[in-house]
């Protein structure tokens, strides 16, 4: 890969994948932390595919195992420092910070989105919001196309059933 190629590659991959890596952890530090750690594992790989599309790919499941890396350190830090104060460290993040001043449509989709569990979040945002085909996501979460498929069904299920528990509709999302 030329230095060329890699920098076209960079603007093309760079917004979507902070995007994501924030939508995960919620802090904007700590999203360019793992965007730069992607890159720098992409850089340093043996071989990396040729074929734009299938490089796409392979950055988003590199970050993807970074992610996982971290929630699991985070989780474990709190608990260690559940064991040493003997008392819960808080609840989650503040999903109202993510939304415009004065749209509760959005703050509660947000809420929504947020009681969904991270495989399905990662699904629906790897979809919808950065508008992964299914083989792309197949390659990124490391399952089949058919998979994907039906994983995906599921997760806008349950998103659509949390939606609908907590009365908002289509007609609420336009």
């Amino acid at each position: 890969m030329t230095d060329d190629e890699f920098e076209r590659f960079y603007m093309e991959t760079s917004v979507p994948l902070h995007a994501y890596l924030f939508r995960a952890v919620g802090a904007e530090s700590l999203a360019e932390d793992l965007v730069q750690s992607a890159y720098l594992r992409f850089l340093g790989a043996r071989s990396r595919p040729r074929d734009v599309r299938a490089r796409r790919v392979y950055l988003f499941r590199i970050a993807r195992n970074l992610l996982r890396d971290e929630i699991g350190r985070q989780a474990s830090e709190r608990r260690r420092l559940q064991q040493l104060t003997g008392r819960s460290s808080g609840g989650g993040g503040d999903a109202s910070r993510h939304a415009g001043a004065g749209c509760e449509t959005r703050i509660d989709v947000s809420r929504a989105f947020q009681a969904l569990s991270e495989r399905d979040r990662e699904l629906l945002w790897l979809a919808y919001v950065l508008g992964m085909t299914h083989r792309e996501i197949g390659g990124v979460m490391g399952v089949g196309e058919a998979s994907v498929r039906v994983l995906l069904h599921r997760a806008r299920g349950r998103f659509s059933t949390i939606l609908g528990a907590r009365g908002i509709g289509p007609q609420d999302l336009t």
